[in-house]
């Protein structure tokens, strides 16, 4: 007998959706959904998101939570556009699952992430 959990299920589709609909290729979302199953803590956290469209901000790497990296490549997308502002057709959902993935390397190897978030996001550091 095989038991599964609905959220589970609910989780996969949604991030195929909305995978799909922010342009995520296969690899990088079948990537994404595997560490997301391998870490717990993320993986309620991406539930909550689902449920609520914002992060509970309960995990944390280094001090850093899902908000703080978000934010990050928020700033990231805006000085690489040469705006100071997020434009509309700035896909905020791609940015959510960038997220939840930077979380993810972040918490395997801290090093590199501390380093460029400590530096800033101005354009010679994109």
């Amino acid at each position: 007998m095989i038991i599964l959990d609905a959220r589970s299920v609910k989780a996969y589709d949604a991030l195929r959706q909305i995978g799909a609909w922010a342009g995520k290729d296969t690899d990088y979302l079948e990537t994404l959904w595997m560490q997301l199953c391998a870490d717990a803590e993320l993986f309620a956290e991406f539930i909550y998101y689902l449920e609520n469209r914002c992060f509970a901000d309960t995990a944390s790497c280094s001090g850093y939570r899902l908000t703080d990296l978000y934010f990050y490549l928020m700033r990231r997308y805006e000085v690489s556009h040469d705006t100071g502002k997020t434009l509309d057709e700035c896909d905020k959902e791609a940015l959510v699952l960038d997220t939840f993935s930077m979380m993810l390397e972040m918490k395997k190897d801290p090093a590199p992430f501390l380093n460029k978030l400590s530096k800033g996001s101005g354009m010679d550091l994109l």
